[in-house]
């Protein structure tokens, strides 16, 4: 498989296959989401674009970076995330690099999210599908993320069996930036398990795909075959 690591920033062109990585927390926080019974995820173009959804449904769960505010139900953390029951319901996230990475790449023919705890079903639906050429868009810092990064090519290497090492991708993470700024309270709708969270290997058996339905950029979970070398849902 041939991999290409870009920053949002870098995407000159549509690709083929994009997987958007976004560790800390945007990827992480969708697939609590769905362990957590959620039906599907609406990618918003913005913030306002998240609340006229949410106007239009009620029903439907707002989720954003930062601090709680009005109209908006959830903030971007696998932590405070984790104990909300959201089965059956659409959740409408916002963040700041996850959503922004997937709606770069809309356009694509396949569009993967991803972080460490779907690292291994992502790489067994990209076994699946045979995929040659792969974009991996390092959401972070302007595809400068330690974090993002070292999932990016942890997961690559996992596809094509390149002796990937968990260990060492966990530890270049804990290392980031990003994981100080959670650990020291930097930012804002943060919990303190987020960085443990958002560092688990393989916690959930599922890959996330985006698609366009109606205009909207919308994942959903997806299972791999056992025989693929991945897990099944």
């Amino acid at each position: 498989m041939d991999s290409r690591f870009l920053g949002i920033p870098e995407l000159t062109e549509t690709p083929s296959v994009a997987v958007v990585v976004d560790v800390m927390r945007a990827c992480t926080v969708a697939a609590w989401a769905f362990a957590r019974g959620a039906k599907k995820i609406v990618l918003a173009e913005s913030l306002d674009d998240a609340l006229a959804l949410k106007a239009r449904r009620p029903e439907w769960v707002a989720l954003k970076d930062g601090a709680p505010a009005p109209g908006f139900d959830a903030v971007n953390s696998p932590g405070l995330l984790r104990s909300t029951y959201l089965g059956g319901r659409t959740v409408i996230q916002k963040t700041t690099a996850g959503t922004v990475g997937a709606l770069a790449v809309k356009e694509a023919s396949l569009v993967l999210c991803a972080g460490f705890v779907v690292a291994e079903a992502t790489a067994g639906f990209l076994r699946q599908r045979g995929c040659e050429d792969v974009t991996f868009v390092v959401t972070g810092e302007d595809g400068s993320a330690e974090e993002d990064l070292a999932c990016a090519q942890y997961i690559a290497g996992r596809v094509t069996g390149a002796g990937a090492d968990a260990t060492a991708s966990v530890r270049r993470a804990a290392e980031s930036r990003a994981a100080t700024e959670l650990t020291e309270g930097v930012r804002e709708g943060a919990h303190r398990d987020d960085v443990a969270l958002c560092l688990e290997v393989d916690r959930f058996p599922f890959a996330m795909v985006a698609t366009l339905e109606d205009s909207l950029m919308v994942l959903r979970p997806r299972g791999v075959s056992a025989s693929t070398g991945g897990t099944s849902a």
